[in-house]
């Protein structure tokens, strides 16, 4: 998925997926973050690199694995997660076509720090550490794409964190789901989320149980703040929720 902040809502940063399939197999040449690279670099790259192919599901890498490589998305998503040993899940990101992931590990070399499953059936190019790191360092606009990309990520982290520690479960599903909606075609002021993120994931994105975000959303639907059926959620009170996340954390203390 790609972050970026909403226009009118400056709270909010949206997550937009990047999705697209090439009609032939793709190479180092199509991701963005190497388009800035001239030829002969882009050749010494793509003789470390090797391509990989993974199913819905499969693990690509898991947590504490001390792995150091990088990963790009060529085509398909993967989703980014931790996973505690009672069982609980906490989602923290998801990746389409020209995203990246696995740089901190590729940056200081510590064992990864979540777990990383494909979502959709995805090709992967996956870049030596040392390779990634000489071609940052020789190339300062992919430097400095790579600071952009890893403030975003940061900036998106701090805002869930806020939201998970000083909101109720009810203002974080507001908030989560606007950031995961996209305006509905001919319905000015409202947004949709399709298709729909099932129960469990969506207590997983902001640290809830799934039987209260179930409750919950039942709750949001016969108040009027949703539409809901199995092709998607409709978010029929966009200013209101957000201007309730905002109040909210605005709030001073009691």
């Amino acid at each position: 998925m790609r972050p970026t902040h909403d226009s009118v809502f400056p709270h909010l940063v949206w997550l937009h997926p990047a999705m697209s399939e090439t009609a032939r197999a793709p190479t180092l040449a199509d991701l963005p973050f190497f388009r800035s690279a001239d030829p002969a670099t882009l050749a010494k790259v793509s003789a470390t690199a090797r391509w990989r192919t993974v199913e819905p599901g499969q693990v690509v890498v898991d947590d504490d694995e001390p792995s150091t490589d990088i990963f790009f998305v060529a085509a398909g998503s993967v989703r980014v997660q931790l996973r505690a040993a009672s069982g609980r899940e906490v989602l923290l990101n998801e990746f389409g076509t020209g995203e990246f992931f696995g740089e901190l590990s590729a940056i200081d070399g510590a064992p990864r720090a979540a777990n990383v499953t494909a979502i959709s059936r995805s090709r992967l190019c996956i870049i030596p550490a040392k390779t990634f790191l000489d071609f940052i360092f020789a190339n300062p606009v992919a430097c400095h794409g790579l600071l952009k990309t890893l403030t975003a990520k940061l900036r998106l982290q701090t805002e869930r964190t806020l939201e998970r520690e000083a909101l109720p479960v009810r203002l974080r599903l507001f908030s989560e789901l606007l950031r995961l909606s996209r305006p509905r075609s001919g319905a000015p002021g409202e947004r949709v989320v399709s298709p729909p993120p099932p129960h469990h994931e969506l207590a997983a994105r902001i640290g809830a149980r799934r039987e209260v975000v179930s409750r919950e959303l039942s709750d949001m639907t016969r108040e009027g703040w949703l539409a809901r059926d199995r092709r998607a959620i409709r978010i029929l009170r966009v200013a209101d929720m957000q201007h309730a996340v905002t109040s909210e954390l605005r709030a001073p203390a009691a």
